[in-house]
């Protein structure tokens, strides 16, 4: 059984590979930088597991988030984990209510045996739980938590509920890792982890088919402790369950106000959420949208809208050209009018492909 333990820490070293503690390509001061002592001061209302708890923790809890192309990417992070491996891991894909054999790949990848936890399910070291379609999975004292609650970033399962959830119930135990995906989806989610006093990994941008999320957390979130090439992620997992974290948990106040934007979701009105340098969007009955999240959400909802537009203009076009017998030549020309103002907008349609963000 996995038992709860604090975290308090000074200073880190950021490189782009580490393996046995050494950073890998010589000494490139561009490969690496060092973070002076720091004192960060403890937010009481969020880990509340450090207080039970003075020893140093030991890393034990891993969360891997992952998107497009993160399926390459999580395989050749699991067969990278050592054969024993003292923690656990928990993955969320963004996969959502289809099909997945998931759990399949990663156990024939690596070491490790792979598994879809049931609800309450007891955690177990040595296992990769891997969350299921539609269920957003929750890391709780002791055990897995499924909650088929609010999509975030219109998608469930979402990678931001499991690491916030792992991070309030272990605090300095948990490692948040974020692989290949398109946005800045897993964020929020990594920054509270380093906030209740985790250790962030990313996966280096070059080495991911997607880099939109790496890039973003690197940009986004303080301090990530390791920007790791893939191949190496799983070497530097197994080196990090020996070792002690030191950091401690700093606390951030939410900023929140109500903005004048409507739930792509479920049109409900919205509030900005501000913490430290993450900003979420939240509606009221708990849709959560990172920026990017929410401006691609909304370039969806202008695209569908204009193609009702077509739709509604072809079908005034066919019902003038059924009127024409009785209008005449008026009806053949508003037939032709709204032929036009249609092939317009697909036009416009059509010249947008391929320069919006995936």
């Amino acid at each position: 059984m996995l038992r709860t333990g604090p975290a308090p820490r000074t200073n880190f070293i950021i490189a782009d590979s580490f393996v046995a503690g050494v950073p890998l390509g010589g000494e490139n001061r561009n490969h690496r930088r060092r973070f002076g002592d720091r004192i960060r001061v403890f937010g009481p209302q969020v880990c509340q597991a450090w207080e039970r708890n003075s020893h140093v923790p030991r890393p034990d809890i891993f969360v891997v988030g992952a998107s497009a192309g993160g399926v390459e990417a999580l395989r050749v992070l699991a067969s990278g984990l050592p054969r024993e491996f003292d923690a656990a891991v928990f993955v969320t894909l963004h996969i959502g209510a289809g099909p997945s054999a998931l759990d399949t790949i990663l156990s024939q990848a690596g070491p490790l045996p792979s598994k879809r936890p049931k609800d309450g399910e007891q955690i177990e070291r040595g296992t990769i739980y891997v969350a299921p379609p539609d269920y957003h999975m929750l890391v709780a004292q002791g055990h897995i938590h499924l909650s088929h609650g609010p999509k975030e970033n219109r998608t469930r399962p979402a990678i931001n509920p499991m690491f916030r959830s792992a991070a309030r119930s272990y605090g300095g135990r948990v490692t948040g890792i974020i692989l290949s995906g398109a946005l800045d989806d897993g964020v929020a989610g990594l920054a509270e982890v380093k906030r209740c006093g985790g250790l962030a990994v990313v996966q280096h941008p070059e080495t991911a088919q997607f880099p939109d999320m790496p890039s973003s957390a690197i940009t986004h979130v303080d301090d990530v402790d390791y920007v790791v090439p893939i191949r190496e992620i799983g070497i530097l997992l197994g080196r990090l369950a020996g070792t002690e974290n030191t950091a401690m948990e700093e606390h951030e106040s939410i900023e929140r106000k109500q903005v004048e934007l409507i739930c792509p979701d479920c049109q409900g009105p919205m509030w900005q959420e501000r913490q430290g340098r993450i900003v979420e969007y939240a509606c009221r009955v708990g849709h959560r949208f990172s920026p990017l999240s929410m401006l691609s959400s909304f370039r969806e909802g202008v695209e569908n809208r204009l193609w009702n537009v077509v739709v509604s203009l072809d079908a005034t076009a066919d019902f003038a050209e059924q009127l024409e017998p009785e209008l005449g030549e008026k009806a053949r020309a508003e037939a032709v009018n709204q032929r036009l103002r249609a092939a317009a907008i697909r036009q416009m349609l059509s010249d947008a492909v391929g320069t919006s963000d995936s």
